[in-house]
Parts: structure tokens; C-alpha cells; sequence
């Protein structure tokens, strides 16, 4: 609802900028000249928006007239009625039908009659603003549909990001949803930095890429270090499963306040030729200016070595990740991939990396924290439990420990027992290595 006074002021606004237009093409009345971008100076955030990129006043029309159909399905075709009274087609007016909507949706064609009518000079000003280096572009705001080949550019539909619909509308922006369009999910953790148990030369690292993220802006922007450095990090995380990436790039989400996306790479991997460099534009672009964390689990299948052309299918594979490359470069947040094994890895991935960061197999000391940290304040452990031992013996990883304290507590609560033994816990260890085939 705090959108609704500026929303209705600046719909009435609009109305009469296109009344206006139309009927001084029809010659109706004289045109009065009006150049203002007028709204309500108030905390909505409609007005921060406007307020942040101080649209001109052309602007600030096409984004209004991308708008409306989303809330006035009715806004172009009312005012078209009232001045042909007595019907008539308009194809100046430009506009097009959609599948559902019943309405005109305003296209580039729109936008320049009701800016420019028939001034070529200023038509041509108002198809600028639909170039690539348009901020509208640039800031992922508005852009126009692609058209068939052989039909006019400004003839495709206004199409205003649906986050900035959200915006000037609701007033907030909703997380995006895991889809085909957008294949990845938000992952959180209600662990801490206490909770992580790594190696101590991985922990530093870690730590000098918390860095990056909390001094990054104040390093580039104050003291202009942006002349100099990429936009953007990339780090590659590697080693055994179950050592701590995933949980390690929850944290550094969760300790900067930077929400972290796991890319679903089978969702993302196309057969179809041209898919692949689809799906993921489409995850960048939604990503582009937000401080997200994308987090490419198991990513040889997108990051892996390119193979020498023998084929059709080698060849557009190797353009796959020569795109990917060319993504996870221009991105200007924090990318990390995660693999089983360093060299997995295309060379031309690990070169651009700024930080590769082992996650090694715990050792005996790393393996008995993780043992005491896992287990649950309320149990009782018997006495033939010792957990220096319990370490020594079984080479586990944290998530492997975690699962063997589950399966045993589990076992120790449906026996009514009181205390956590020995056995119950050897049997959850046995259990665990003939799941990961290291044990028949």
C-alpha cells in the first residue's frame, strides 16, 4: 500500500501525457508542452526508485507506460476510444495484442509516438534509449522484446523486469523462485563460524575472502581501485565431499548479509544447441547487481576441461564454457565453484580464480572437534565411549560424522537406552562406509 498515492498520481499523469499526444495528432486541440518528471516526494519505494536514477523526462514516461498494462489493463485502449469516438485503427500509435492480455501492450513504436510524433530527430533520441548502453540495459530495468527477422526493432513490446514491477507495485521484491528459468536455490544455515571445523591453513584462507566481501566497495569505490582490479571474485573450493564447502559459503553469506544461491547445474546443462548459454544468461542477469553468492556445486559438468574439436558436440560444448567464462568474469559478485578434484577443472577457469582453496580430508585433531561439536548438549554418553580414540580410528568426514551421530542417536531413543554406547555409534560408522562403498 505504499505505492498506492504516487501509483494513482502518477497514472493520471500519464493519462493525460498520451490524451494529450493523441489528440493533438488528430488535431483535436494544441499541444502544451510538458517536460516534468512530477511524482510524490515521499519514503515509498516508488519514490526511492525514481529518486536513485533520476530518470529525464522520456524516461520517465516509456517506464511508466511499461508499468501500467500490469496494473490498468485497460489504460491505452480507454484513452484511444475517447478521442476516435466513432472507432478507427491507429497504427502509428504502434502496440501489440499478447496471448492472454486483452489490452494494448506498448511497444518501442509506442513510445516514440507519444515522445516524438513525427520529429525523425527526436524518434531517433527515443530509440536510444533501447540501445545496450542505455542504463535501462545496463541496470537489467527495462528493454525491448526481440522481434522476427525483417520486422522493425521498436515494433517488440516494452518489457519492464519483473522485479522492478514488484517494486512499483507491492513495493518489495520477492526471492526468485527455483524454475527452468531460474535454476538455482536459496541455501542458508543455522550453524556458525564456530561450527566449522577446517583445516587451519583453509581457515585463513577463508577468512582473507571474508575480506574481499565486507572491504570490496570501500576498496574499489573510495580509493578507486576499480581503475585497476576486475569487477567481481571467483574462488574455486576443492576436495573430498563432505569437508565443509557448501557449509563454508552458507557462512560467508549468512556473516555478510549476501544471500547465496546453489546453481542446480543439471537444470542448467541443455542437450540443444544455444540452451545451455540461455539458461545461464538468464541466471546472470538475475543475479547482475544484486551481491548474490553463486555457488556452482559439482561444477566440473560446466567448468570441466575443453576437449579437443573431433565433433559438432565438442565443438559447441567448448562454446559453452568459453560463454561461461565470459559470465563468471563480468560478474560482479562472488562466484564459487565447487569440485572433488583441482585438476577436474578447465585451466582457463583456474587462471582467473583469485583465491583455490583446498578442503582437505580432516585430520585425527579436526575429526574429534567435529565429533564433540555434532553431538547433541542432552546426551548421555556411556563410558565406553572415548572420543580421542572414536577419531583416531574412523577417517570420516563432518558430514559423514554428522549422519553416524543421527543414525546412532536415532537407534539409542527407539531402544529406550539412556546413554549413547560404543556400539551403537561403531555400528552407525559400519553403516555409513558400506553407503559410500568403502566397505562390503
Amino acid at each position: 500500500m505504499l505505492n498506492v498515492a504516487n501509483l494513482t498520481a502518477a497514472l493520471s499523469y500519464l493519462h493525460a501525457i498520451v490524451s494529450e499526444r493523441l489528440r493533438e495528432y488528430l488535431q483535436l486541440e494544441e499541444s502544451v508542452e510538458t517536460n516534468e518528471v512530477t511524482y510524490l516526494q515521499d519514503n515509498s519505494p516508488f519514490a526511492q526508485l525514481f529518486q536513485s536514477y533520476t530518470p529525464t523526462f522520456e524516461e520517465y514516461i516509456v517506464l511508466l507506460m511499461a508499468l501500467v498494462p500490469h496494473i490498468q489493463p485497460h489504460f491505452f485502449n480507454q484513452i484511444i476510444n475517447e478521442c476516435l469516438s466513432d472507432g478507427g485503427d491507429l497504427p502509428e500509435f504502434g502496440g501489440v495484442r499478447g496471448t492472454n492480455h486483452r489490452g494494448i501492450l506498448p511497444t518501442g513504436e509506442t513510445a516514440q509516438f507519444i515522445l516524438a510524433g513525427n520529429d525523425l530527430s527526436k524518434r531517433l533520441e527515443i530509440q536510444a534509449l533501447f540501445s545496450p548502453s542505455h542504463w535501462f540495459m545496463q541496470q537489467h530495468i527495462l528493454k525491448l522484446e526481440s522481434v522476427r527477422e525483417g520486422e522493425p526493432a521498436m515494433s517488440g513490446k516494452l518489457l519492464l523486469d519483473s522485479e522492478i514491477i514488484e517494486l512499483l507495485t507491492v513495493g518489495s521484491i520477492s526471492p526468485p523462485r527455483f524454475s527452468i528459468d531460474f535454476p538455482a536455490e536459496r541455501i542458508a544455515t543455522q550453524l556458525e563460524w564456530d561450527d566449522l571445523i577446517l583445516h587451519p591453513n583453509t581457515l585463513h584462507q577463508i577468512r582473507d575472502l571474508e575480506n574481499w566481501m565486507r572491504w570490496n566497495e570501500t576498496l574499489m569505490n573510495e580509493w578507486g581501485m576499480k581503475k585497476h582490479v576486475k569487477r567481481g571474485y571467483r574462488s574455486l573450493f576443492y576436495g573430498p565431499p563432505g569437508t565443509g564447502k557448501t557449509l563454508t559459503a552458507t557462512l560467508l553469506g549468512k556473516s555478510t548479509g549476501k544471500d547465496v544461491y546453489r546453481v542446480d547445474l543439471s537444470q542448467t546443462v541443455s542437450k540443444y544447441i544455444g540452451e545451455t548459454e540461455k539458461n545461464l544468461s538468464k541466471l546472470f542477469d538475475k543475479a547482475e547487481n544484486k551481491n548474490w553468492i553463486l555457488f556452482f556445486d559439482e561444477a566440473d559438468a560446466l567448468f570441466g576441461k575443453r576437449t579437443d574439436i573431433r565433433d559438432a558436440h565438442d565443438k559447441y560444448a567448448n562454446q559453452e564454457v568459453a560463454y561461461l567464462l565470459q559470465r563468471v568474469e563480468a560478474y560482479n559478485g562472488l562466484v564459487i565453484l565447487a569440485s572433488n578434484q583441482r585438476t577436474n577443472i578447465d585451466e582457463a577457469f583456474t587462471r582467473r580464480f583469485q583465491s583455490i582453496i583446498h578442503f582437505p580430508f580432516p585430520r585425527t585433531e579436526e575429526r574429534l572437534a567435529l565429533w564433540q561439536k555434532a553431538l547433541p548438549a542432552q546426551t548421555n554418553v556411556a563410558d565406553n565411549v572415548n572420543w580421542p580414540q572414536i577419531a583416531a580410528r574412523f577417517e570420516l568426514t563432518g558430514a559423514n560424522i554428522v549422519n553416524v551421530l543421527q543414525y546412532s542417536l536415532l537407534t539409542m531413543l527407539a531402544s529406550g537406552k539412556q546413554f549413547l554406547d560404543y556400539q551403537q555409534i561403531e555400528a552407525g560408522v559400519v553403516r555409513e562406509l558400506v553407503k559410500e562403498g568403502k566397505l562390503n
